[in-house]
């Protein structure tokens, strides 16, 4: 579990969605007891299909002892402040959300979420959802919850097939850009949307505004 000594509960959190080039990224914390074992979770690398996640997603969010939350950033967001900031604030999202206060965070990746690291109990383990059994469990309900909001996308834009690829920068993805153009979920700051769809400059200052005018009047 990479709990520290005496630790009583320990939450994990891990996000899904970086990579896309459109829908959100989803981030999931979870506690799990230490004493419950849940099948599937140890290995969830090993997991590769979607019914199988669900599964394993249906058997921790249906367990009564399991506290989890998740956070969701848009699109939107992610093209304002970049997709690290946006993964990390989905993080804190996830994190505010537990109906518990865990003694210890662990959080999958090389750097810890500005809220989570204020609190000072918490760690960033590098490759933590094959370490730590939190992290994992965290890592399925972060990917679960967001491949059924690509589905969700997938009925609003069934031109784009975001059902199979949920987003990620595939050859029928970009085939489909290409054919129909972008639509709102896209992330117009990633790339080739940034190159193909340039958004326009921000304005300027008006010519010789916030300049003082000399007085010319005599």
């Amino acid at each position: 579990q990479c709990a520290p000594l005496k630790c009583t509960s320990l939450a994990g959190i891990d996000e899904a969605g970086r990579g896309p080039l459109a829908g959100p990224v989803v981030a999931a914390a979870c506690v799990v007891p230490f004493d419950l074992h849940i099948s599937g979770i140890a290995d969830s690398k090993t997991i590769t299909t979607e019914a199988q996640r669900e599964q394993v997603y249906d058997m921790l969010t249906s367990e009564p002892r399991v506290q989890w939350s998740v956070g969701v950033v848009d699109n939107n967001q992610i093209d304002k402040i970049n997709i690290l900031q946006a993964a990390m604030l989905s993080m804190d999202i996830a994190a505010q959300g537990l109906a518990c206060t865990p003694d210890y965070v662990l959080v999958d990746g090389p750097r810890l979420p500005e809220g989570v690291k204020q609190k000072g109990n918490a760690m960033a383990v590098v490759k933590g959802d094959s370490k730590c059994f939190s992290i994992a469990a965290a890592s399925i309900i972060a990917k679960v919850t967001r491949d059924r909001l690509m589905h969700q996308y997938h009925a609003q834009y069934p031109e784009y097939n975001f059902a199979q690829h949920k987003g990620y920068p595939t050859g029928e993805h970009v085939a489909a850009l290409k054919r129909h153009g972008p639509c709102p979920i896209h992330r117009m700051t990633f790339a080739p949307l940034k190159q193909w769809y340039p958004r326009p400059a921000a304005p300027g200052p008006a010519r010789g505004a916030g300049a003082v005018r000399p007085n010319t009047k005599r």
